[in-house]
């Protein structure tokens, strides 16, 4: 098709980062319709695209109930409200965007599969990580049989100390009922991403986690439940102040400070502190998701593998090794070394690929993901997408038994 016309469900972080892509290359499409309740959201997202007012809504359900007038809909509302428009969506005739994770339950993730599947339409879920160039470069690696045969994954997200209080102790995904379990909402990206190594199916898991630190137990004494009334936050890695206010002071603005106020100035900001989420001191907040966790998985052909979610890091790339029976691969997201057993020498392997996009995040994964998912609209070919519903179904129930085997201290076959 030409000239794909797009509509945006959500235009947080997320939404408004995928609809930049086509102000950068309109070529490969235009948004057209956002529907978004916060009012400052919205407006960016209208002015920033030239929105016509007849496409501009608070609710999915009134852009849903209008005749379709686009092609395409990005779905980036917040995790537990994903179901109900994708399934709406598709079964319009909408090609579907869905942010990760699909859903939060097995059953909404199944529902879903079964109706764009019914549809006939276009689908993808945001699996950022598939789509980068160390990974594709990675997995080209491991299917030409430089390694060997692949026996072995040893994997690493390291959160970063900060960016767990902000998302996941003070912000959207810190509390399960409200969001879904860690592994789902921050670590469905890594379990996905092992997957798709892989290339084959998991057959088993176990996982052992726990909420260790960001709790009430653990708050100093003579802490106050508000970092600008703290008495010892200044000796705290933890506080708002230090997080916000100094990158502020840097010149900082974008995220995470911008998820405070739509309107980044230091009043907005030191106001957003004083009242709102995310001001609260680190252990005394509503959160109850787990800030460490391993998961051990085997996979079909004796493979086996280990992922570890670790909040108590510097905020880095993932890391990863990969063990063969002729060699190794480690890397960081950008570097991969391969030690290759018959020689003894490991030669240095440099993805870095400037995508020439402004949206750069997860290593250049969000560009390649709307590059992959606009050609497949521009081709009318469901190929382009590397994180269709199979793939994005098999990877949440792997998730879904991961939790399922930590609650009940069992190991889950799939």
């Amino acid at each position: 098709m030409q000239n794909p016309k797009i509509l945006i469900i959500g235009a947080g972080g997320r939404g408004s980062g995928y609809a930049s892509y086509f102000r950068e290359f309109p070529d490969r499409g235009q948004v057209v319709g956002v529907a978004e309740p916060r009012a400052p959201y919205r407006e960016r997202l209208v002015a920033a695209h030239a929105i016509p007012t007849d496409n501009v809504f608070t609710d999915w359900q009134d852009a849903a109930a209008k005749p379709k007038f686009a092609n395409a809909v990005i779905i980036a509302t917040q995790d537990q409200m994903h179901t109900a428009p994708a399934i709406a969506f598709a079964k319009l005739g909408y090609h579907v965007l869905l942010e990760k994770p699909m859903a939060p339950t097995p059953a909404e993730c199944r529902a879903i599969v079964d109706t764009v599947k019914a549809a006939g339409i276009l689908f993808g879920v945001c699996h950022v990580l598939r789509y980068t160039r160390y990974t594709q470069r990675l997995k080209a690696l491991v299917e030409s049989g430089a390694i060997g045969d692949l026996v072995n994954v040893q994997h690493l997200e390291p959160v970063g100390f900060w960016h767990q209080a902000h998302s996941f102790v003070r912000g959207n995904w810190g509390n399960e009922a409200a969001s879904g379990p860690m592994l789902l909402t921050k670590s469905c990206h890594d379990m996905d991403w092992l997957s798709y190594i892989m290339g084959v199916r998991c057959e088993s898991l176990s996982s052992f986690g726990t909420l260790k630190h960001f709790r009430q137990a653990e708050q100093p004494q003579g802490a106050s439940d508000r970092c600008l009334d703290c008495a010892v936050e200044a000796t705290c890695p933890y506080s708002a102040k230090r997080i916000y206010l100094t990158a502020l002071e840097h010149g900082r603005t974008g995220w995470p400070t911008s998820v405070l106020t739509p309107d980044v100035t230091y009043e907005n900001v030191l106001e957003a502190l004083r009242t709102g989420p995310y001001g609260r001191c680190v252990y005394a907040c509503n959160n109850d998701v787990v800030d460490n966790q391993v998961v051990a998985m085997q996979f079909a052909g004796g493979r086996t593998a280990s992922f570890t979610m670790m909040a108590f890091t510097r905020m880095r790339d993932r890391e990863t090794r990969l063990f063969g029976t002729r060699g190794e691969l480690t890397g960081n997201g950008r570097l991969i070394h391969h030690y290759d057993f018959m020689t003894d020498s490991t030669k240095t392997i440099d993805t870095d690929m400037d995508t020439g996009s402004a949206l750069g995040g997860h290593g250049g994964g969000d560009y390649w993901l709307m590059h992959h998912f606009s050609q497949a609209l521009l081709d009318e070919d469901q190929t382009h997408i590397l994180s269709g519903p199979d793939e994005t179904l098999e990877s949440h129930l792997m998730v879904f038994a991961a939790e399922q085997a930590r609650k009940e201290n069992r190991v889950v076959t799939l």
